[in-house]
């Protein structure tokens, strides 16, 4: 018989019931008592649905208040000590100073550093390793879970815990001389070991080691520690059984070490990973191990070719596993889709039928296990079919003239002709600004006022022009705070937009949208990506209005905000049936239209946001090149119609820029801002080795956490950057948009910041 396995469910809720309790936490309207119980409630729906469905085998501890790397830091005992943690279990508040940042009385922290996992929009939380630091087992979470895991679906429960190599790795040395492979790896084995012990003892039949840095570059001495990390585990292990995930790609040199690892089961991505089957093909797989194929994609959301994976399994089976030793899966946690397409009524019966979420994926796993075994689904397989033959030859997946004009720019070799040394000069003369220039990233506090009157607005409950009237006085009010702030850019504040890819989504042909497609993109924020599945163009302008009014409210220069190209491409479920590049050059040309209307409003500098050019970039760095070459040239074709007097912006956050700063080099935008406070000023290292010769704003500080910090702070983070970035280039801003946070933070430390900045100047 053959297995079904699911790597991981969406934590979230239908309704996205964890964000909601989780925030009331935070604002002390939830106890911690209540927000516990919404988390129970959500496990064990999940359970239960996959349960019913079917599954042989069911993750739990997948679940997380915020992030499962953090969870890890928790059950590790690796609380930085800036927390003042005294040991035993990592208490809930502790938990989220760490991730969150704090400032209450006796205690105002930073939060610890915030990345992109891998190549996707769900942000981790990056461990730190200090010298002489101790590591001991500090959470109950896992095994209270997996009790109450076994309660609802009994032996079918499986654990699911960040691997140690993994760990390590994904975390950063913080003191000098410290090796996460030498001084880490070995300590944190031991806790590892000890989990896996009580897991045994309480009855777990397979415990999950989630390993997604295989799936990258690795060198011998990784594979190694691999090596003896899992040697290690399979001496403490007792009676359960080892399942090594591994997904968002294939495990190249990795294959090797895997098959002989003392493990009893390894997952393969073989949707994004397809060379992994190659692998099998080639080099066969150890009789006594599990094979865990990933045929259904876990990271988009349309219904999957059933006939074609199920040919992938057959081939595998050819290929020597077969029967308990083939498992079927999803190719990564689920984490990374909406819950239930069923929720979406007010799609369309056709695009509806086109789309599968985490629960449909499920569905999917289980039939094509059953099909393998010759009790196959005809119904559901025809169902399949159908609603992929209607995809395949529907006309509104293509447009004729948006490809025709694509073409043509493609092959005008798109860029600016005037070096960006001489178009700084010209823009000074334009733009007669202060030295260190004060701005922010773009969007202002989206209040409880504002999404009050947005989802009134969306039900019909308050009239358009009643609507555009409140947003006309909340962006009055938005450039009134910024001139008494003193900032000297402006932004308009974004209060008509729900969020910085949907808005334009919904402005644009070839984009459809869900009511309940969220997912989580860190901690509580939850986005809703757009579907992308036909041929993208502009039908009208989609910005000018919003910024030309607020440009008349104003002498200072304000910017036309616009979220790039890649960007808009990578924070969407993308169509699969054309190369991506392909879609985001459709994109750019749109986005190019509107750059010129902006210009031709008389607005001076227009910021195109590509947070995501390096989240987008391939895991291997064989396949970078192709990717940074159509991803620059997709920026470039949105941004150099203009004159040489506009200014282009763009911003990035989030994650690490040391090995593409050719590339961002190439974007040619006159002013970049880039994260900086939460990684600890690790940026600027980067600069002292590329000599950057345009623009750059180093963010000051996180917007990410609460806290308000000091005018010092500031300067001091000013002052560092001042001395390997050209003070003449140098612009001063937060690290991101201003969106999630309140006014009541906002506006003290946006206070701070022009104080920090007019110091500077002095």
């Amino acid at each position: 018989m053959t297995f079904v396995f699911n790597l991981g469910f969406p934590r979230i809720g239908r309704r996205r019931e964890l964000k909601k309790a989780t925030e009331g936490y935070w604002k002390g309207a939830v106890s911690e008592k209540g927000l516990r119980e919404a988390a129970r409630e959500i496990r064990r729906a999940n359970w239960i649905f996959q349960k019913d469905a079917g599954l042989d085998s069911i993750p739990c501890n997948d679940f997380s208040f915020y992030d499962h790397v953090l969870d890890a830091v928790a059950l590790l005992g690796a609380v930085p000590p800036r927390y003042g943690w005294k040991g035993g279990t990592v208490d809930l508040d502790t938990y989220f100073a760490m991730a969150r940042g704090a400032q209450r009385e006796g205690l105002d922290v930073t939060a610890m550093e915030m990345t992109k996992w891998f190549d996707t929009n769900y942000h981790y939380i990056v461990p730190e390793f200090y010298q002489n630091q101790e590591f001991r087992l500090s959470s109950e979470k896992p095994f209270e879970e997996f009790e109450e895991a076994k309660a609802v679906v009994g032996g079918r429960a499986r654990p699911v815990l960040v691997g140690p190599l993994s760990f390590v790795l994904l975390g950063k040395a913080k003191d000098e001389g410290v090796s996460p492979l030498r001084d880490v790896l070995p300590k944190v084995l031991d806790v590892y070991k000890e989990a896996l012990g009580r897991l045994s003892a309480a009855g777990a039949e397979w415990v999950q080691f989630d390993e997604p840095c295989l799936v990258q570059d690795r060198s011998s001495e990784e594979l190694e520690a691999l090596k003896r990390t899992y040697q290690a585990l399979a001496e403490a292990k007792g009676g359960v059984k080892i399942l090594v995930a591994t997904y968002f790609g294939h495990v190249g040199d990795a294959y090797d070490a895997l098959a002989v690892l003392p493990v009893d089961g390894v997952a393969f991505d073989l949707v994004r990973g397809r060379r992994n089957l190659d692998f099998l093909r080639e080099k066969g797989f150890p009789r006594e191990k599990t094979f865990v194929a990933g045929v259904v994609d876990g990271r988009n959301v349309w219904l999957n070719d059933l006939e074609a994976s199920l040919g992938l399994l057959q081939d595998a089976r050819k290929h020597g596993v077969a029967g308990e030793r083939l498992a079927v899966a999803p190719s990564c946690s689920l984490l990374h889709v909406p819950v239930d397409a069923d929720q979406e009524s007010a799609l369309d019966a056709e695009l509806r039928s086109w789309l599968a979420f985490a629960k449909q994926k499920v569905r999917e796993a289980v039939a094509l296990a059953r099909a393998l075994d010759g009790r196959r689904d005809e119904a559901f397989f025809d169902a399949n079919r159908k609603a992929l033959e209607s995809r395949r030859t529907s006309k509104r997946t293509r447009n004729p003239q948006v490809r025709e004009r694509v073409e043509k720019i493609l092959a005008s070799s798109p860029g600016r002709s005037t070096p960006a040394g001489e178009r700084f000069k010209i823009q000074r003369e334009r733009l007669p600004l202060p030295s260190f220039p004060t701005t922010t990233i773009g969007s202002f506090p989206q209040t409880q006022e504002v999404r009050k009157a947005r989802l009134r607005f969306r039900k019909k409950e308050m009239s358009e022009t009643d609507y555009k009237a409140f947003l006309k006085e909340k962006t009055r009010d938005v450039v009134e705070l910024q001139e008494e702030i003193g900032l000297d850019v402006l932004v308009h504040g974004e209060f008509e937009r729900n969020d910085m890819v949907e808005y334009f989504g919904e402005l644009l042909d070839g984009f459809a949208f869900t009511q309940y497609g969220w997912v989580q993109s860190y901690g509580s924020r939850c986005v809703k990506p757009p579907v992308i599945f036909g041929d993208v163009a502009r039908p009208r302008p989609m910005t000018t209005e919003w910024i030309g009014y607020a440009q008349s409210l104003t002498k200072k220069p304000l910017k036309g905000m616009l979220t790039g190209p890649v960007t808009i491409l990578t924070w969407s479920f993308v169509r699969d049936d054309q190369p991506r590049s392909e879609t985001c050059a459709q994109i750019a040309v749109a986005l190019r239209d509107e750059v010129l209307d902006l210009e031709s409003e008389g607005i001076r500098i227009v910021q195109i946001d590509e947070p995501t050019l390096r989240e987008g970039m391939p895991l291997r760095k064989e396949e970078r090149p192709e990717y940074l070459d159509w991803a620059v040239r997709s920026f470039l074709i949105s941004s150099s119609g203009v004159r040489d007097e506009t200014q282009i912006h763009t911003h990035m956050c989030y994650c690490e820029f040391g090995d593409i700063m050719e590339s961002i080099s190439a974007l040619d935008a006159d002013v970049l801002y880039i994260e900086n406070s939460r990684s600890d000023q690790e940026l600027l290292d980067v600069f002292k080795k590329f000599r950057y010769d345009k623009g750059v704003g180093p963010g000051v500080y996180d917007i990410h956490s609460p806290r308000v910090p000091g005018v010092e702070e500031m300067e001091e983070n000013l002052r560092a950057s001042a001395k390997v970035l050209d003070p003449g280039h140098l612009w001063v801003n937060p690290d991101c948009g201003l969106k999630t946070r309140g006014f009541e933070e906002t506006t003290p430390t946006l206070k701070n910041m022009v104080a920090a900045a007019k110091r500077m100047r002095a």
